[in-house]
């Protein structure tokens, strides 16, 4: 993946929205594998800063595919950034809403991290936004396509990651049984996972090939800072796969930092005014400082 490109395209402009407290809303389009790729874009108001706004690229955790919709979910999230002055842009991902292609798993296809990649070359190329000041936020799945983001593309300058399934695939095989309805349906993963077991055998007997597909085996590669967030009340996804990901990312020498919250569950809603509020401090740091 970090050989072949992601060249984007020009923004599209497909719907101009009702406004947010601060900042204009759109539903937007771009270019991925030639697909037709839709998401919700906020732009601040006021005057354009003389290099662009900041840019945070927004990966959306698992929403069945058929019920996605641009303009539902993480409406808070989105509007938390959006009113401190960053341009967001949430992609819908392939086969998601009215994007084109076919949805799959995230941990089975590198599909929504190509879609990932060719929105932050396409935010680039955005008017607005200052091509060398792109973030990224990640929740839940979106956390394991930051994490594969980063390993990829040091063009990331500052991640946050809320409740990320960012494990090796050891863990995501053997440790991780989320409950029902919270993931893609046992039909869509089993496809992978049973595939690939049959072709190269478990993480035990063939641990050089899942660790070449893990973004956990890349960690030493990563340039940009890293906060982690994750609830202690989680049952969707363990707490303790980001407080591995923090300790092996510490013990590379890399700028991370988690943070729990007591009683939090994979939301965070109960913390999460103190969650976004660290949030925003961390982009301001690493993005506006």
């Amino acid at each position: 993946m970090r050989q072949r490109d992601y060249p984007g395209s020009d923004l599209v402009i497909e719907q101009t929205l009702a406004p947010g407290s601060n900042y204009r809303r759109y539903i937007a389009s771009y270019r991925s594998d030639g697909l037709k790729i839709f998401g919700l874009l906020t732009v601040p108001n006021g005057n354009r800063p003389a290099r662009g706004w900041p840019v945070i690229v927004f990966n959306h955790g698992y929403i069945p595919p058929a019920q996605y919709r641009t303009t539902e979910r993480y409406v808070a999230y989105v509007d938390g950034f959006a009113r401190n002055g960053y341009i967001v842009f949430k992609s819908d991902y392939r086969g998601h809403g009215s994007s084109a292609g076919q949805p799959s798993s995230a941990y089975g296809s590198p599909d929504y991290t190509v879609d990932v990649l060719n929105a932050v070359t396409t935010l680039q190329r955005y008017p607005d936004a200052d091509p060398n000041r792109i973030g990224m936020w990640g929740h839940s799945m979106g956390g394991n396509l930051t994490l594969r983001a980063l390993v990829i593309d040091p063009r990331i300058k500052a991640a946050v990651i809320w409740a990320g399934v960012t494990a090796t695939y050891q863990d995501l095989l053997e440790n991780w049984h989320p409950p029902p309805g919270s993931g893609p349906p046992p039909s869509v993963t089993r496809n992978w996972r049973q595939d690939w077991v049959a072709r190269y055998g478990t993480p035990e007997q063939d641990p050089a090939f899942w660790g070449s597909i893990s973004p956990m085996s890349y960690l030493a590669d990563i340039t940009a800072p890293i906060q982690i967030d994750h609830g202690t009340a989680d049952i969707e996804v363990p707490l303790q796969f980001s407080q591995k990901l923090a300790q092996q990312l510490s013990a590379d020498g890399k700028n991370a930092q988690l943070f729990t919250y007591a009683g939090s569950d994979h939301n965070i809603a109960q913390g999460f005014s103190l969650a976004m509020a660290r949030s925003v401090a961390f982009f301001d740091r690493y993005l506006k400082g």
